[in-house]
């Protein structure tokens, strides 16, 4: 065994000091690397769930489109409208706006259209 002298006591030398902070440099990187793996692990959870919420929805409203019945067929061109045209027709002969012949004109005319 090789004596090197008294030990010296107070701060430690520039190898201690090196150590130590490679000590601390490690522990800080390996806890931040845990860190971020167990960040990454529960983000990866989320968007899964947020994933398998979104396909369920889908599938609900695809199987809502499927049970939902079809519209209902488009009404006849000019039904209500027709209508209230003819009637507009008759309340002007009935006014004596119109003449019998421009009342049937009108009427023959709304009728072909």
């Amino acid at each position: 065994m090789v004596f090197r002298g008294p030990r010296r006591m107070g701060r430690p030398g520039l190898l201690g000091t090196v150590a130590r902070t490679a000590v601390i440099t490690g522990t800080a990187r390996a806890t931040s690397n845990a860190m971020n793996r167990r960040a990454a692990g529960k983000d990866a959870e989320q968007q899964a769930r947020i994933d398998e919420a979104a396909q369920q929805q889908y599938a609900e409203q695809q199987a809502a489109q499927q049970q939902a019945p079809p519209p209902p067929p488009p009404e006849p061109a000019g039904g209500d409208d027709l209508v209230s045209r003819l009637q507009e027709l008759a309340r002007l002969k009935e006014a004596g706006v119109l003449t019998d012949e421009e009342f049937a004109a009108a009427k023959a005319k709304l009728l072909a259209s």
